[in-house]
């Protein structure tokens, strides 16, 4: 719910709702405008309201509290102690952003957060950061021939190793005769040193996986050439209109499996704060260790974080270098610095539709409000490519831009939300309006956009009042059009030895060409993001002519079709009737009666409620429930057995587990996703004993059942062949790890796209796995390479 005003906010605005008499409320439920819902609204927003924002506005503060730094600081600590480097290094940052600048707490901080990195391998950002300590001028001195051997390791391993050795002699200057932990130390070094030189050097085996520095892109594997006609696509796709499916994309050509089609970054993004920060307030969020997105990635750009810049004006916002602190700040931060508090109680649609019109500028939003309220639309003047009627959202020349207009123009659906929830958002705007009244530095911006106009008309509207209405439309249309950014979050211990994943909302953004996409619960496309940026690829191969569709959410391997119809008529208000859902709808077996196996013969089941085998010989019925039933309580034993292996009882965990396999045996189908589930909890309890072959033969049971579910192609079997390829990578099974890492590469790299972490991961795997091969077995390599 942190897309939407927090749970105080909406209550009190629905107090305020019910509290209406009947001729105002008539009037906000017959309001068919963004503009007219907030001209009703905004008078009804009292200094009892205000009270309440501003008391939500303190427990959600942002302003840095040097208080807090020493808490941050420790618990960073406590997960370095633990092995949890990365972790740390979040914290380490979360504490940065409140510590005072130049004072002492800023430089252990920055101290402590390179050992982090240290141990993460990343030596440049390493540098940067004892850089930063060093410059402080208020390092405390017990901490400098620390940092400054850490400082000596980093350029051995980097092979800078003259400068190393200039550390090193600084170092045994400054040694003083009780610092005996570095001198020893320095001694180490020293060896290490003379050891390079000498042309030895750590052996590296043929398994060993580099770490890659942050921000590493590879080179893009395909050609990108796009479209003159529809800004962010590929020439491959057009552009197209029609009355019963509004603006949509088209293959132009034939395209295969993988062909990237749109490449486009948000005209707008906002990260989604975390429930913990928006339930707890932000200090106790703050002390509690939890890392949340704010944490983990850039406030701009939306990439990894490792050691991030902090905003100079509060402690929310965090950046990934300079260069993004510094766009953000000239772009919107100006304006937004000082509403933190505010904008978290509001919501994130608040926050991005106020984001949306600062990076518009205020020109090009008044430009827009006013054509609306003339009665205009902002739809193209001349033909779209296809030489027939206007597209909504074009330019003048029927060109389709990432621009504001394309934002303009999408859809607020203002009469099909609720009045309620009208009245909710009407009132969060309202109350955003007002607190920008009091930036002096808005009115400056507001008179710069007026004047690029090249007429004022006299009766124009205010400039809050224009973007107070420009506002709520993006806040509607943010319900049906705005996109979740997803990532890849690993899941489990860092240094375990098959990394899991999962994948989290990361922010809400606004994506001119994305929006184009219509919906199928069988999609034809997937998208994946690399920070701020969409990419789209074919999923299968799409003929010349066919519509590109994308899948909002409800997908026909996860729900039923009744199910999926429900959730998109009551978000994106539309009654799907893709070929999934139709085809689905046809009376037949309920889908999941086949995966269930006769307890007595272990033949398939059949039907619906009753269920019959279909073996000839045995005809042997039970209840549907039953089954249903007996799910239940294996998906609770599975449960109890991960929750045994996390608390590192893998000997317990796998004597539940293997119970659960025999019990689900008797009534579950091979490819039965449970008995797929099952599988590969087993493998973890093989791998975390180093039983690499059983973990692998796990895995790949595992594999099958979720191929019969999602299809060989789908990027769950994806991430189920790449724990495959590290299990196998881990157990030395060059030739078998290399065939498992090309398939999940295939797949992967449709869903992922290339620059993901995963795709990094295996392109290691396949260039070590490559190099033993050659080396060991050439017959083989042939063959696979």
């Amino acid at each position: 719910m942190e897309l939407l005003p927090g749970e105080e906010w909406r209550a009190r605005a629905g107090r305020l709702w019910g509290s209406l008499g009947p001729a105002r409320r008539e009037g906000l439920v017959r309001a068919r405008s963004p503009r007219e819902t907030l001209r009703l609204a905004a008078p009804l927003l009292g200094s009892a309201e205000e009270r309440s924002l501003r008391r939500l506005s303190r427990r959600l503060s942002v302003r840095k509290e040097p208080r807090l730094a020493e808490p941050c600081r420790q618990e960073g600590n406590r997960r370095f102690r633990a092995g949890e480097h990365r972790a740390a290094a979040a914290l380490y940052s979360r504490a940065l952003s409140h510590a005072e600048a130049g004072s002492p707490e800023m430089a252990t901080c920055y101290a402590n957060r390179s050992a982090a990195l240290f141990h993460l391998g990343q030596f440049e950002v390493c540098l940067e950061d004892i850089g930063r300590a060093q410059q402080m001028g208020s390092c405390p001195e017990k901490l400098l021939p620390k940092i400054q051997l850490r400082r000596a390791e980093c350029l051995l391993s980097l092979g800078r190793l003259q400068e190393a050795a200039d550390t090193l002699r600084r170092v045994q200057e400054s040694l003083s005769a009780e610092q005996r932990p570095e001198a020893a130390r320095h001694r180490a070094l020293l060896g290490r040193l003379q050891q390079v030189r000498d042309g030895g050097g750590e052996e590296s085996g043929a398994f060993h996986r580099p770490s890659a520095a942050p921000g590493q892109v590879p080179p893009d594997p395909e050609p990108w050439e796009e479209s003159s006609r529809v800004s962010g696509a590929s020439v491959a796709v057009s552009l197209r209109f029609s009355s019963c499916k509004g603006r949509h994309l088209v293959a132009a050509e034939d395209l295969p499996p993988g062909k990237l089609l749109v490449r486009e970054a948000a005209f707008a993004s906002v990260l989604c704060p975390g429930e913990s920060l928006l339930l707890e307030g932000t200090a106790q969020a703050l002390q509690d260790g939890r890392l949340a997105n704010p944490d983990l990635h850039c406030h701009h750009c939306l990439r990894p974080l490792l050691a991030s810049v902090p905003c100079r004006g509060c402690s929310y916002s965090r950046y990934c270098g300079p260069g993004c602190a510094q766009l953000a700040w000239s772009s919107y931060h100006w304006a937004e610095c000082a509403l933190g508090g505010l904008l978290l109680a509001l919501g994130v649609f608040c926050h991005v539709a106020l984001r949306t019109v600062l990076v518009a500028g205020f020109a090009q939003v008044k430009a827009l409000v006013t054509q609306t309220q003339e009665g205009g639309a902002p739809v193209a003047v001349a033909a779209a490519e296809q030489g027939a009627r206007p597209i909504p959202g074009c330019e003048a020349d029927g060109r389709y831009s990432g621009s504001y207009r394309a934002i303009f123009s999408l859809l607020p659906h203002t009469d099909r939300h609720s009045p309620g929830l009208r009245f909710l958002c009407g009132l969060s705007v309202a109350a955003l309006c007002k607190a920008l009244e009091e930036d002096a530095g808005l009115e400056a911006w507001i008179t710069k956009g007026a004047e690029e106009e090249e007429e004022e008309e006299a009766d124009a509207p205010a400039g809050l009042e224009v973007l107070g209405e420009a506002m709520l439309r993006h806040v509607l249309q943010l319900q049906c059009n705005g996109q979740a950014v997803t990532a890849l979050r690993p899941s489990g211990p860092e240094d375990g030895p098959v990394a899991g994943s999962r994948q989290v909302r990361l922010a809400t953004g606004l994506f001119p060409a994305l929006s184009l996409l219509n919906h199928s619960c069988d999609p034809n496309t997937s998208v994946a993001f690399t920070g701020r940026t969409a990419e789209v690829r074919a999923l299968r191969p799409i003929p010349r002519g066919q519509e590109l569709f994308h899948c909002y959410g409800p997908h026909r391997c996860r729900m039923g079709a009744a199910e999926r119809r429900r959730r998109l008529l009551a978000q994106y208000f539309f009654e799907c009737r893709c070929q999934a859902c139709l085809e689905e709808l046809q009376p037949r077996d309920a889908p999941e009666a086949a995966l269930f196996c006769c307890p007595a013969c272990q033949s398939p089941m059949q039907g619906r409620g009753t269920l019959r085998c279909s073996g000839e010989a045995c005809n042997h019925l039970a209840p549907e429930e039953d089954f249903h039933r007996r799910l239940l309580r294996l998906r609770h034993s599975t449960q109890s057995a991960s929750e045994l292996l996390e608390q590192g009882k893998p000997g317990r965990a796998l004597e539940l587990l293997q119970k659960c396999q025999l019990d689900a045996q008797r009534f579950l189908s091979p490819a039965h996703l449970r008995m797929g589930e099952i599988e590969d909890h087993l493998a973890q309890v093989y791998a975390v004993t180093g039983r690499w072959q059983e973990a692998a033969g796990h895995l790949r049971r595992s594999l099958r059942a979720v191929e019969a579910h999602f299809g060989p192609a789908s990027v769950e079997a994806g991430q189920e062949a790449f724990k495959l390829a590290q299990v196998l990578f881990n157990g030395r099974l060059a030739s078998e790890a290399l065939q498992a890492v090309q398939r999940a590469e295939a797949v992967l790299w449709v869903h992922l796209g290339p620059e993901s972490s995963q795709l990094q991961e295996l392109r290691d795997m396949r260039v070590c796995l490559e190099e033993e091969l050659l080396r060991t077995a050439p017959a083989a390599a042939a063959q696979l390479l």
